[in-house]
């Protein structure tokens, strides 16, 4: 019994010094692009969020001046679902590792490949339903940003339609995705 206390308690201090180490040397980037006059949204760029009680995947877009103004607006807008569905993807990798990891079963390499042809069309899925929210055209350059959204219980609705998608996996993320979504987040601090 002492034995394994002292076992438990040997990784749980490699654990931490490993831990530790990882976070000393990462490289923080200034993801502010310091445009004076511009929502937050537009200086902080795509990113996940919590606010209040909703988890969310927000991504930014913004296209140049284009001649019509009509056009310009759309490439934004399909420029910031494109960002919406990169950081979901990365988002889907994490929680499908963590599946994986957790799952542990017969031949992981399957199951990994499945799972990640899963998460590309889970992301295209959610790219048609993310939704604008916001606009904003800088007057100096005339450039048009463009705000699009999917919250955690629109990505979880989602999943559950999807039929061909391994089971373990989505109930994985039903169960797990909050607290994965939230490790995430305080990872970027």
């Amino acid at each position: 019994m002492t034995t394994s206390r002292n076992l438990l308690a040997f990784i749980t201090l490699i654990s931490t010094i490993l831990i530790l180490t990882a976070c000393a040397g990462r490289t923080r980037v200034e993801s502010d692009l310091h445009i004076k006059g511009a929502p937050d949204w537009v200086n902080e760029g795509t990113n996940i969020l919590k606010h209040d009680n909703d988890r969310l995947f927000h991504g930014v877009g913004m296209a140049p001046d284009m001649g019509d103004m009509s056009l310009q607006t759309s490439t934004a807008d399909d420029r910031a679902r494109a960002e919406v569905a990169k950081i979901l993807t990365s988002y889907m990798q994490v929680v499908s590792r963590d599946y994986t990891a957790a799952a542990k079963g017969g031949d992981d390499q399957s199951l990994e490949s499945s799972i990640s042809r899963q998460i590309n069309n889970v992301s295209r899925i959610n790219l048609t339903g993310s939704r604008i929210i916001g606009h904003w055209r800088d007057q100096k350059t005339n450039v048009i940003y463009s705000l699009a959204e999917i919250d955690m219980e629109q990505l979880k609705t989602t999943l559950k339609k999807v039929q061909d998608m391994n089971e373990g996996f989505k109930d994985h993320l039903t169960s797990q995705g909050d607290h994965i979504f939230d490790r995430m987040l305080e990872d970027r601090k």
